[in-house]
């Protein structure tokens, strides 16, 4: 009988290692499959979105289409403002802290939205709260309030507006934050992997332009679209339709930020309104195609010739999926 009982006993000891080294096996495959599956097929993998600043090569904030949705918007309805990087920075680096750039429905007691504002302090309603646009625009106007804003560190700046238990947390998101404020106004990139997006509504995406950029999204620095500017026009090569967005000509710095500024918020919103491809400048971006990054373009269409699927020097071209 004891020699029976010693056998049983000793196995489970010498199988140990071999089950743990199989485990770490098994858990490099997965990681290494996810991997694959992120950077094949042209981008088609898990969908998501990075951000970089000019000249930080290697320095990516990544992050789901979700957050980098409302990250859009925070940043439009502040240059919509005409305010300066520094206060989108701040704005952004504040919502990363308040709710890692998601619209919660919940948080420390009536708290809400993407900047946890309550109701019960004035900041709005529940529903204006949960409406990323109206939060956003609240958030700034009690900013600009703040005396000398621009020039005050950012735990400073954001704890006026906030009245947080813990101001020091912002700091932490400033490198971040001003990474998506580069890649939105400042000569950043930002891009969205992933698959093709779904079909999208042409009129919706207009009116989601009107409400964070303004009237003036549509038709120029003025608001008037003119003869051959506006939002819509031409159907490009597949049958899907186009929405130009016409730039004031020599509309300056501005007028450049403002439209590196829509042209990434379609890029970021591109999976929630079935948008195809977006170009501006010399560059272009495709929904499911190059890894989900920006391509050089062959320059504006026209009858000589070029890239039918480009814009011209004054144009952010969004091509909705059909």
């Amino acid at each position: 009988m004891g020699r029976v009982s010693e056998t049983p006993r000793s196995r489970p000891r010498r199988r140990r290692p071999l089950r743990a080294a199989l485990g770490f096996l098994v858990l490099i495959a997965v990681l290494g499959y996810f991997a694959v599956q992120r950077d094949s097929n042209g981008g088609a993998g898990a969908p998501y979105c990075s951000a970089s600043a000019a000249g930080e090569e290697g320095r990516e904030y990544e992050m789901t289409p979700e957050q980098a949705g409302n990250a859009a918007t925070i940043a439009a309805v502040g240059i919509s403002k005409g305010l300066p990087d520094r206060a989108v920075t701040i704005a952004l680096a504040t919502a990363m802290q308040e709710s890692a750039l998601r619209n919660l429905d919940h948080g420390d007691r009536d708290s809400l939205g993407l900047f946890q504002q309550r109701p019960s302090q004035g900041w709005g309603t529940p529903d204006q709260i949960q409406d990323p646009v109206y939060s956003a625009g609240i958030f700034y106007d009690h900013l600009v309030d703040v005396p000398g804003y621009a020039g005050l560190p950012l735990t400073v700046a954001a704890q006026k507006v906030q009245r947080s238990g813990f101001p020091e947390a912002y700091a932490k998101h400033e490198p971040d934050a001003a990474a998506l404020t580069a890649a939105f106004g400042a000569g950043g990139v930002l891009f969205c992997s992933g698959p093709a997006p779904l079909p999208g509504d042409p009129e919706k995406v207009k009116a989601e332009l009107v409400r964070a950029f303004g009237p003036q999204a549509l038709g120029g620095a003025s608001g008037g679209a003119g003869a051959s500017g506006g939002a819509g026009g031409r159907t490009d090569p597949g049958g899907e339709p186009g929405i130009s967005l016409r730039l004031a000509p020599d509309g300056g710095p501005a007028e450049a930020r403002r439209g590196r500024a829509m042209a990434h918020w379609a890029v970021a919103r591109s999976h929630e309104l079935g948008i195809a491809s977006v170009a501006y400048g010399d560059g272009g971006w495709t929904g499911g195609k190059g890894r989900g990054r920006w391509q050089r373009t062959g320059g504006a269409a026209a009858s000589g010739g070029g890239d039918p699927q480009a814009a011209s020097a004054d144009e952010v071209r969004i091509v909705v999926a059909r």
